[in-house]
C-alpha cells in the first residue's frame, strides 16, 4: 500500500470504530494478529473493543497525528468517554476520561498484523474516581 492508499485506510478504520462498527472490521483486521505482542484472533480483539464500547457507549477515538513508516502506522490519539457501568475495576459515577493514547500497527495485505496500544490507565482512573 502506497503512503496515501495507508492514510485512507486508517481514515476509515478509526470512523468506523468511532461509529462502533464491529460487524465490519474483517476489512481491516487479519483474521490472526498480535494486539500488544501477544497473539491475538480478530475476534479475541472485537470482543475486548465490543466489551469497552458497552461499558462506555459515547467512547471516541480522535486522530491527532498519524505517521508512515513502509508498512508500519503510528497514530497519537485523543480518547474519551463516560462510563455507563463499570469499567477497568472502577464504578461508573457521571464522571468523564480524556487521555492520549499512541497505536502502532503493521499492515500487511491490506489488514493490520500487529496493533499495540499504550496509554495512561492511571491517568484514566484518577480522572474516573478523583483521587
Amino acid at each position: 500500500m502506497t503512503e496515501e492508499e495507508m492514510r485512507a485506510f486508517y481514515l476509515r478504520y478509526i470512523d468506523d470504530l468511532n461509529a462502533h462498527k464491529f460487524d465490519g472490521m474483517d476489512q481491516f483486521i487479519n483474521d490472526e494478529t498480535t494486539l500488544n505482542g501477544v497473539p491475538a484472533t480478530r475476534d479475541d480483539l472485537l470482543a475486548v473493543q465490543r466489551h469497552d464500547v458497552d461499558a462506555v457507549p459515547d467512547l471516541h477515538w480522535d486522530l491527532k497525528e498519524l505517521l508512515f513508516d513502509g508498512d508500519r502506522i503510528a497514530a497519537r490519539l485523543i480518547n474519551t468517554g463516560t462510563p455507563a457501568k463499570e469499567w477497568l475495576g472502577v464504578p461508573a459515577t457521571g464522571a468523564s476520561f480524556e487521555i492520549v493514547e499512541f497505536a502502532i500497527y503493521q499492515v500487511r495485505d491490506g489488514r493490520f498484523v500487529h496493533m499495540t496500544a499504550l496509554h495512561d490507565s492511571a491517568e484514566m482512573r484518577e480522572q474516573l474516581t478523583g483521587s
